[in-house]
């Protein structure tokens, strides 16, 4: 019965798509599969009249799902050779194989090789690919969150910009300590999380050949973060209060005044500034030092032209207008959202409707790509990246409790990642 259950759903979705797609009555007409955190499918179709009166003839339907149909549908729809001619999607490397390339069709390649083309590789299907599919619509970036009334009245100054974990850490701990809040840090439990201060560390993640590889900044790593929860500073419940790779955030905790800093991300800056209210000041910094950088990491949705589509000349055209830099700059102006787009990075965005906190929030996350390793973009890019990421978490987390050493934790993260490799190519 079961089995026939999926089937059926199976069949609806594709026929829901296939009925969605055939309303796009006449060629060139474009279908975009939208989805929203906020207000990024409202802002899209605004941009979209604008393109339809610069190109007569051609009409842009943008139609808003949710999110679940990305993740849960769209891959259905796509591998029955159904689905719309544009989607804004977050798994980007699963789904390269679907995608267009618009190369051919557009009139300046170069200018999305010199803004995007840090994010570019994550669309491609294949390492030696030069093939353009789309561009990264907005950046995420993994980075920290401080209470800073709680710094405040434990006359304790932030480090600055180019401080280092270490530093930050005893900061946090004299914090803590001065105002009895019951911890100094917390991190995310998530493995992507854990990654930018690896890569700050010293960690490769990729050797020579560009196959995984856990390395000393990986194990200096683990072994700060283990000694932090053994010696108090770190909040141990988010690691240790669960089991196997599960994901638990550290945004409960902060936004309850049991923590002084967190490690968590961009993403998080709306509900931060829902849920605290003004309990208390909050504010995003840089991400802190290693010895090898200062880095977080990336992420993000795209939007991406799909093989699917009977009008590639113009699912070029349209991507390339949200592409130019003023239609880029409103969309992540008015979505909240930081910019993959280089050059607005480095010129900085006007957040018109953000708060104060969350605009000065936004504008370090934003000026914190420049400061992005390239092991990091690689990281994300990368189609295996949970063979890591799943293993780091669960092992980590065994070092954490004392169920294993630190050293055994390291040789487990090595051996599952390993395998979870292989299995994944097969």
């Amino acid at each position: 019965m079961a089995s026939r259950f999926s089937t059926l759903h199976r069949a609806l979705a594709v026929s829901a798509v296939a009925t969605a797609a055939a309303s796009a009555a006449h060629a060139g007409d474009i279908r975009v599969m939208c989805y929203q955190d906020g207000i990024e499918c409202e802002v899209t179709a605004a941009i979209a009249k604008r393109f339809e009166a610069a190109n007569p003839g051609t009409k842009v339907i943008i139609d808003t799902v949710p999110y679940k149909t990305i993740v849960e549908q769209l891959p259905v729809q796509l591998a029955a050779g159904q689905g719309p001619d544009i989607a804004r999607v977050t798994d980007l490397g699963g789904l390269s194989k679907y995608y267009l390339d618009v190369a051919p069709h557009l009139k300046d390649t170069r200018y999305f090789e010199t803004n995007f083309g840090s994010t570019l590789p994550w669309l491609r299907p294949t390492a030696g690919d030069k093939g353009i599919y789309g561009f990264m619509s907005q950046l995420t970036m993994t980075g920290p969150y401080v209470n800073k009334t709680l710094f405040e009245q434990a006359k304790v100054a932030l480090p600055g910009p180019k401080a280092t974990w270490d530093e930050w850490v005893e900061a946090a701990r004299k914090v803590a300590k001065a105002t009895q809040t019951p911890f100094a840090l917390a991190w995310d439990r998530s493995g992507h999380r854990f990654a930018g201060p690896a890569i700050s560390y010293g960690a490769k993640i990729f050797d020579a050949k560009g196959d995984l590889v856990i390395d000393d900044g990986y194990k200096t790593t683990v072994n700060k973060f283990v000694g932090w929860h053994k010696d108090g500073a770190m909040l141990r419940d988010v690691w240790a209060g669960s089991g196997g790779s599960t994901y638990a955030d550290s945004i409960g905790e902060f936004k309850n005044g049991r923590v002084v800093m967190v490690l968590s991300g961009s993403w998080q800056i709306n509900r931060l500034k829902k849920d605290i209210g003004d309990a208390f000041d909050w504010a995003a910094v840089p991400n802190p030092c290693g010895p090898a950088a200062c880095t977080g990491i990336p992420g993000g949705a795209a939007w991406v032209a799909l093989k699917t589509s009977k009008s590639p000349k113009e699912v070029a055209m349209f991507l390339e207008f949200m592409a130019q830099e003023d239609n880029y700059a409103e969309f992540v102006g008015k979505t909240e959202n930081i910019p993959a787009h280089a050059g607005l990075a480095r010129k900085g965005i006007a957040y018109p409707s953000a708060t104060p906190g969350a605009r000065a929030a936004l504008g370090v996350f934003s000026s914190g790509v420049a400061s992005l390793a390239p092991a990091a973009y690689q990281f994300q890019g990368y189609r295996f990246n949970r063979a890591i990421m799943l293993p780091t978490v669960a092992r980590v987390t065994q070092a954490i409790v004392g169920e294993v050493s630190v050293d055994e934790a390291l040789a487990k993260i090595n051996s599952d990642m390993v395998d979870a490799v292989k299995q994944a190519q097969k």
